[in-house]
């Protein structure tokens, strides 16, 4: 019965991983540049994230392995459920823990910055000409990685060296539970360590992007940004552009015979009112095409489904708007308790030793961890929830440097350096996600599950005393329980215990990641109520600068394709994208109408 228990988590896990393969492949695509599709980078990029989501979701997984070696209706452990049996699987877990942590680091520190450098060192023309080759992509590549190499290294000392906390003074930690969290392994102090580091990194993402995209990802949802093929813009870029065309025409008949053409102030507005014209025309394409115009049947019928479900689309807003608000209370309640009821404060990253208030969330949790999978389900739809604010966080914020933004993040026209960035900031924010999930979202199911002891009195310590007949007995476990029945009973999750390790071995990590989280939900107060007062407007100069690069690299292609020859053949230089053409003979076939028909042939 043990062996099917177990097997049946491990399977729900499996099944979980498919899952966020599937949407870790979806996210790279639905984001990814076609045009600069690379296999290096997009296998790269779904396989950490696919990683990075395997490891939170395993949290779940851990508690429901712990949880299910005890008898949460009698408070005692199952029969099966020997001390060596127990030690098995929690061994087992911190083995999976310990290498899929392992691999966060090495995927954020190695693996994403050697392919991020690897893209970088791709030259066509080189590759073309033949004096690039596959190693020396390597070689290069390598050379800029050392610096994360040693990164590492200097990461791995410091924690191998640095002095851990030696003691925990005062009565009240003078527990088992605390003292076996003093680390003496420097190995895993190493890892503790470097993990503590770039959970702090991650904490600082995860304020910024995180709690933004919580607040935007359900209001986002309820009051969308007008199409570009809504009415109102579409009648509005017609009018536009008839007045533009108007206007052209009475600057030709102004100067019609006059000797030398435009005076130098017309041919500048007739310049201008040309390159305006070019856009609005951009617009009215991509109007007709959003509305179906032109398209096949199959886009025309999700531009209808799209429609019909718009209701569906709203109710799910208003949802996730309310699951945001019980995350914030859930959150704010567990942040008041430690940050008034820890036993130790700052000197072991405000652990709790039990909840003091009522925690809605928490309560869930606890409650539906009883009955597997239903918790894990439920645990599945809040990451799945965090981890798409996060995304639509970084797609709002931008990837930036102080006020510099580095890199867009948009559906479609994301750059492959964009997305490995991209991915790993994602990982540093997981990283800080594990963090508030086990911690402050839900304490107690995090740390225990639904894992209860019995405080009937014993006779011996050895003794594990059932209340199967009276359950008034019955006593939530906790790291502060002092009955020696707890000892048996109570078994914490490797999580909870690899979390409150690095906060009592490294003080300094536990207490700012705990008062990040009131930043964190400042963000999201702040974020939430302007986005709630705010109308939400199309980006028309993002709308047109993406339309004119998808412009120019169709011509680029038409050229490539007619004449064999590549862009470096007729302008003399290098490759690359050119963004002015001029006003030559192109605008004048602007003003004769005909600027329509080799659009269409070049689009």
């Amino acid at each position: 019965m043990a062996l099917i228990q177990t097997s049946l988590i491990w399977v729900a896990y499996a099944v979980a991983l498919v899952l966020c393969i599937a949407i870790a492949a979806v996210t790279i695509y639905v984001y990814q540049k076609p045009q600069d599709r690379a296999a290096s980078v997009t296998t790269v990029c779904i396989f950490t994230m696919t990683a990075l989501l395997a490891t939170i979701l395993l949290m779940p997984v851990d508690i429901a392995l712990v949880s299910s070696t005890g008898l949460s209706s009698q408070g005692r452990k199952k029969d099966w459920a020997t001390p060596e049996k127990v030690e098995n699987i929690l061994y087992t877990l911190r083995i999976v823990y310990y290498t899929l942590y392992s691999l966060d680091a090495v995927l954020c520190l190695l693996v994403v910055p050697f392919t991020y450098f690897f893209y970088e060192e791709y030259d066509e023309m080189a590759t073309e000409d033949g004096t690039q080759t596959i190693v020396s992509r390597l070689w290069g590549a390598l050379k800029y990685t050392i610096v994360f190499v040693l990164i590492c290294i200097i990461l791995f000392l410091i924690g191998f060296f640095v002095p851990a906390a030696r003691s925990l003074k005062g009565k009240p930690l003078d527990l088992d539970y605390f003292k076996h969290l003093l680390s003496e392994n420097r190995g895993e102090r190493a890892i503790s360590f470097a993990i503590g580091l770039l959970t702090l990194i991650g904490t600082v993402l995860y304020c910024l992007y995180t709690a933004t995209g919580l607040a935007l990802l359900p209001v986002a949802m309820i009051k969308s940004a007008p199409s570009i093929s809504a009415p109102d813009l579409a009648a509005n870029t017609a009018s536009q552009l008839q007045q533009n065309r108007e206007r052209q025409r009475q600057l030709e008949m102004r100067n019609e015979g006059r000797q030398g053409g435009l005076d130098s102030r017309d041919r500048r507005e007739l310049e201008a009112l040309i390159r305006e014209e070019r856009t609005l025309i951009r617009r009215e394409r991509l109007a007709a095409e959003a509305t179906g115009e032109g398209q096949s049947w199959l886009v025309k019928t999700w531009n209808k489904l799209g429609a019909i479900f718009r209701p569906v689309k709203l109710l799910g807003g208003l949802l996730l708007m309310l699951f945001g608000l019980l995350i914030f209370v859930s959150m704010l309640i567990t942040g008041i308790d430690k940050a008034k009821n820890s036993i130790c404060k700052t000197g072991c990253g405000y652990v709790l030793g039990h909840i003091n208030i009522f925690q809605p969330l928490n309560w869930i949790f606890v409650q539906t961890a009883k009955v597997f999978p239903i918790d894990y389900i439920l645990f599945l739809l809040l990451t799945l929830f965090f981890f798409a604010a996060s995304i639509v966080g970084i797609a709002t914020v931008g990837i930036r440097f102080l006020w510099l933004t580095l890199f867009q993040i948009r559906k479609a026209n994301t750059s492959p350096q964009a997305l490995l960035t991209a991915t790993v900031l994602l990982t540093l924010i997981v990283l800080a996600l594990n963090y508030a999930l086990a911690m402050l979202v839900a304490p107690q199911y995090a740390t225990f599950g639904p894992q209860t002891y019995c405080a009937l009195p014993v006779n011996d310590d050895a003794t594990q005393p059932s209340c199967a007949h009276r359950p008034d007995a019955l006593r939530p476990c906790s790291e502060l329980a002092t009955h020696p029945a707890a000892r048996h009973a109570c078994t914490p999750s490797v999580v909870s215990t690899f979390i409150n390790r690095v906060n009592v071995n490294f003080p300094f990590f536990g207490a700012v990641d705990f008062w990040a989280q009131f930043a964190f939900l400042a963000v999201y107060l702040i974020v939430g109520a302007t986005t709630l007062v705010r109308t939400p407007k199309v980006n028309l100069r993002e709308v047109d600068a993406d339309l004119e690069e998808q412009e120019e690299e169709g011509l680029l292609a038409s050229t490539g394709r007619r004449f064999g020859a590549t862009w470096n053949d007729i302008v003399g230089r290098s490759k690359g994208r050119q963004r002015d053409y001029g006003t030559g003979a192109r605008d004048e076939a602007v003003r004769r109408g005909e600027e329509d028909v080799e659009r269409d042939t070049n689009w």
